[in-house]
């Protein structure tokens, strides 16, 4: 296996918000999946390739946060665009657009839902 993160769980507080929201800014459909009692947001992700999703948590599951773990989000090619779907989404900028030396461009911003993620970009 090449890739060292498989998955990534998102907290949320509203799950419907929070597809539209991501599906804005990655530029992709998430799809609303799930089972008797239980749906979550699936971030698009192909074969091998890295995939997480959103979802309400359990009382005694973690929450969105802006102080945890930095996930990074692929938009590569269109930072600016996902830059503008997080502030039409009621996002934040926390972090604008700034290069990452060899590793190309991020920018921090805060999801609709309270979280702190990064979009990564290989070309500014």
């Amino acid at each position: 296996m090449s890739n060292r993160i498989v998955w990534v769980d998102i907290p949320v507080g509203d799950l419907d918000r929070a597809i539209a929201f991501y599906s804005a800014v990655v530029g992709d459909r998430v799809t609303k999946e799930g089972g008797p009692g239980f749906s979550f947001g699936l971030l698009p992700h192909d074969g091998g390739e890295v995939g997480g999703c959103l979802y309400l948590p359990q009382e005694a599951d973690n929450a969105p946060s802006k102080i945890g773990p930095l996930v990074y989000l692929n938009v590569d090619g269109r930072l600016d665009d996902a830059i503008q779907a997080v502030l039409s989404g009621n996002g934040r900028l926390l972090q604008a657009k700034h290069s990452i030396g060899p590793h190309g461009w991020r920018a921090v911003v805060l999801d609709s839902e309270g979280n702190r993620v990064a979009l990564h970009s290989q070309t500014p």
